[in-house]
């Protein structure tokens, strides 16, 4: 078993104790290492397994907690996911993103901001494209919560969900080439710098073109609308 592995079925054993329920925060990593026998180094590529499928989330200055993000008002959302496509999301996309990005560059706070470089890092970092797929949605959604707007973030997780849908999934894995991954991720850096920057007209202009750009790599693969 290697160093990851190990370390992943030591936290799974944890959060499966009973011991943290869902929004508890976890102890400090010291504290962690010292319990669970494990290097720092192993328990960090643990934690960000664990993070990036959504299991733990963090908050820069205040620790890790156990669970998902919690959202401010979570949609009902198995009727639109069961009745929509991959192509009418990118068309709900292209409608409220950039305006998410405008937004958030004029209402971000410090700690969205450093979130949003946070999670810019870890898609840049991930070693394979399930990996990157994970941190890409996550980055999405942070755009959306530093726009801080309650009801465009329901609007928000309600197309996101169809992300989970087998075709939505399938369309995914044949259109992100190497080379399509890493200009999707110079639009990611591109629109946070506009963020952080407090430039809502060149964040929202380049999370539109990331939204074509993306529509176009699906729809080359995809064939007609579905």
């Amino acid at each position: 078993m290697g160093r990851q592995d190990r370390a992943l079925a030591k936290l799974n054993a944890l959060l499966a104790s009973g011991r943290f329920p869902p929004q508890s925060r976890l102890p400090p990593e010291r504290r962690l290492t010292e319990e669970l026998g494990l290097s720092r180094g192993a328990l960090r590529d643990g934690l960000e397994v664990l993070e990036a499928e959504g299991r733990i989330w963090r908050h820069v200055g205040k620790g890790t907690f156990v669970g998902r993000r919690p959202p401010a008002d979570p949609a009902r959302l198995s009727l639109i996911t069961a009745r929509t496509s991959p192509v009418e999301v990118l068309e709900v996309r292209l409608l409220i993103e950039p305006n998410l990005a405008r937004l958030a560059a004029l209402r971000a706070t410090e700690s969205d901001l450093a979130e949003l470089r946070h999670l810019l890092e870890k898609s840049e970092a991930a070693r394979d494209a399930p990996t990157w797929e994970l941190w890409d949605g996550r980055l999405h959604r942070m755009v959306a919560e530093a726009a801080h707007n309650t009801l465009l973030l329901s609007i928000f997780d309600a197309f996101n969900a169809v992300r989970g849908q087998a075709a939505w999934g399938r369309l995914r894995r044949a259109a992100l080439t190497r080379e399509r991954r890493d200009l999707y991720c110079q639009h990611h850096r591109a629109y946070v710098e506009a963020i952080s920057n407090r430039d809502p007209i060149k964040a929202a202009d380049v999370m539109r073109t990331h939204i074509e750009v993306v529509r176009e790599g699906l729809l080359s693969v995809g064939g007609t609308p579905v």
